[in-house]
């Protein structure tokens, strides 16, 4: 697990405090504080992209539809296939809930 490299106090310390967060204005007030604009926009794009791989939409509908590079795209694909499931653990977890 490529996390393993990255434990320790501080990344504790930040996902204590994701975890710790009551709702969606919580997390846009603190991830607004956390982040630059840009960041977030990234970090949404990424599950955008991971979302419609998952749904089985082309590179290029993905490419058109989001604005992100093939680049990123082939990152998030390849986080799919051979990450931690971290993607597919979130999108379902956020689509059973929508239920």
């Amino acid at each position: 697990m490529q996390i393993d490299k990255l434990r320790g106090q501080e990344l504790d310390q930040l996902f204590e405090a994701i975890l710790s967060l009551k709702d969606k204005e919580e997390c846009y007030q603190f991830f607004d504080d956390l982040c630059t604009m840009n960041e977030i926009q990234s970090l949404a794009q990424r599950l955008e992209v991971a979302r419609m791989l998952m749904d089985g939409y082309t590179y290029q509908r993905i490419e058109k539809d989001t604005g992100a590079s093939t680049a990123t795209i082939s990152r998030v694909k390849r986080c799919i296939n051979y990450g931690n499931d971290g993607y597919q653990m979130t999108l379902d977890r956020v689509h059973n809930d929508k239920k």
